[in-house]
């Protein structure tokens, strides 16, 4: 009985030593997109709520994101369907890139989570036949250059402002999209965002299914990007 008991308590100790190791280091989170990103403020309650999960000396987090801006401003092997026009301009990749880099520099990375906010633009330039292989191709860019294969991936789906696809052609599309690339991958998620337009914006204006988020909305978002995070680093 008294082996059996030093067995399991030494099993116990291998097992808590290689959990430690797994989590050994600071969690990167990288948040990017377009104008639902730029409205996000990661200190109203996406860094508190990793702060309190992982402690403030073991979070990092970058945002870099520009509004009105299509995907072609990231992934750097965009391309129209038809024809050669437009082109992938990534000036925004890589300037999200640059401030990740620096941000890292001589510091070891336990953990790393991509958490995207765009969309809007490609569905009203009517790009989503090529959003998906976009999409998917800018979470590869990233992870290639981060050199991980671990990287967890987080989507915020568009929301829904214009269901009916009367001014912005192919919004469900990509939505959908969002949606169906979440769900392909045991490291991706995607968070609601339908009701978050409605209520008082930042300059303190009634909104109803706006484009962009109401001020508490952007807050419940940094939540919901924070607590998929979470749930993310736990599960892998």
């Amino acid at each position: 009985m008294k082996i059996n008991n030093l067995f399991i308590c030494i099993l116990f100790a291998i097992i808590v030593s290689s959990c430690a190791q797994k989590q050994e280091g600071k969690h990167l989170f990288i948040l990017s997109g377009q104008s639902n990103m730029v409205g996000l403020k990661p200190e109203e309650s996406f860094i508190p709520t990793v702060n309190q999960k992982f402690g403030v000396d073991n979070v990092i987090t970058v945002k870099f994101a520009k509004g009105s801006q299509p995907i072609r401003r990231w992934y750097k092997d965009w391309k129209p369907l038809k024809g050669n026009d437009p082109k992938a301009e990534p000036y925004l990749y890589d300037s999200l890139m640059t401030k990740v880099n620096k941000a890292i520099e001589h510091k070891k990375i336990a953990t790393i989570t991509f958490i995207w906010m765009q969309g809007e633009r490609d569905a009203r330039k009517n790009n989503g036949e090529v959003y998906e292989r976009s999409l998917v191709g800018l979470y590869k860019q990233l992870s290639d250059d981060l050199g991980r294969k671990d990287v967890n991936f987080i989507i915020g789906r568009l929301s829904d402002f214009d269901m009916i696809n009367e001014n912005w052609q192919h919004w469900t599309m990509i939505r959908d999209i969002q949606v169906k690339v979440a769900e392909s991958n045991d490291r991706f998620d995607w968070i609601n965002t339908d009701n978050l337009n409605d209520g008082l914006n930042r300059e303190g204006k009634e909104i109803k299914d706006d484009l962009h988020m109401s001020a508490e909305g952007y807050t419940i978002m940094g939540k919901r990007f924070a607590n998929k995070a979470i749930k993310l680093i736990e599960n892998n």
